[in-house]
């Protein structure tokens, strides 16, 4: 079974009111023929964040038009679609009723950004879709936030942005679950594109500065080193080729704690990603997990 952890679909109507996307982001017919090309049995459609919500009217609008929208692509395509429902944010009250909606319409999973207008996944207002998620079972897909991500306030530019800034927003991201005890409290199982950003290149310093600040009690008690709990995060490879980001996360998480992810239809290299687990110096098994057993595991609970 091989499942892509990490691939987008838009309906037009989010494409037309987006500022970056284009109609390729709507074609679902030619994901399939990449999928059957491929040998990809399945994969998860989560939501790349855009910012069409500001034309739309708001979060609110924007999630039932995408969560309807997915739910008739796994009407047509009930074997080869994992939908990660997105959530009306911008009105909390609303959020787990929207996500109960959205579970019986078949989504299996969440998708949520990094981070929304600078509020990260820390805030109180999350609490009950983690409470949720984690007596469901249902997993949560961050994706990093390209709206506004960290930093850009200060620097846009069309590549240092989507290089560094999204990748860094959602390092922060991770960072604040650490910190608030989120990690530690609820057995959700958060996981993170992109390898979690650069929190996996950042484990020793994460420990050693975490020790040296426990010792003049300038950092609160975390129950634990901070490595204890990033272990317990899972990471897509969002279509990387290169063996950097997979030695850093399987040297802290495992093998099956990584889940193969094409980013599709952004990056279309997709021989070349799997190649890259392929060519991973670990056991059969383990490759088999990363490319999408460790991910059919999550959705079965075991």
């Amino acid at each position: 079974m091989i499942i892509d952890a990490h691939s987008h679909w838009l309906p037009q109507e989010i494409i037309y009111n987006s500022h970056f996307f284009h109609k390729a982001w709507g074609d679902i017919e030619t994901q399939l023929k990449m999928m059957d090309e491929m040998g990809l049995d399945k994969a998860v459609l989560s939501y790349p964040t855009s910012d069409a919500h500001l034309k739309l009217g708001g979060i609110k609008e924007l999630s039932n038009i995408y969560n309807n929208n997915l739910a008739r692509i796994f009407k047509r395509y009930p074997d080869r679609f994992i939908g990660a429902c997105i959530l009306p944010i911008d009105e909390p009250e609303e959020m787990l009723k929207e996500l109960r909606r959205c579970l019986d319409l078949g989504f299996r999973a969440i998708s949520l950004a990094s981070s929304y207008d600078g509020r990260y996944l820390d805030e109180p207002m999350f609490l009950p879709i983690y409470k949720y998620a984690q007596e469901n079972n249902l997993p949560i897909f961050v994706h990093s936030q390209i709206v506004n991500p960290i930093g850009a306030e200060r620097v846009r530019d069309p590549l240092l942005t989507p290089v560094i800034e999204y990748v860094f927003d959602i390092t922060i991201c991770l960072g604040k679950l650490l910190m608030s005890g989120i990690l530690a409290d609820y057995q959700v199982n958060f996981i993170f594109a992109y390898f979690g950003g650069v929190a996996l290149h950042l484990a020793d310093r994460f420990d050693a500065t975490y020790k040296m600040l426990r010792q003049i009690n300038f950092v609160k008690d975390l129950g634990g080193l901070p490595t204890d709990f990033l272990r317990n995060i899972y990471v897509d490879t969002s279509g990387d080729k290169e063996k950097t980001n997979f030695l850093s996360a399987l040297n802290l998480l495992g093998a099956d704690h990584i889940l193969w992810g094409s980013d599709w239809p952004a990056k279309k290299e997709i021989r070349d990603s799997m190649a890259a687990v392929e060519n991973l110096e670990i056991s059969s098994v383990e490759k088999q997990g990363i490319l999408g057993e460790n991910l059919e595991k999550i959705l079965k609970g075991v």
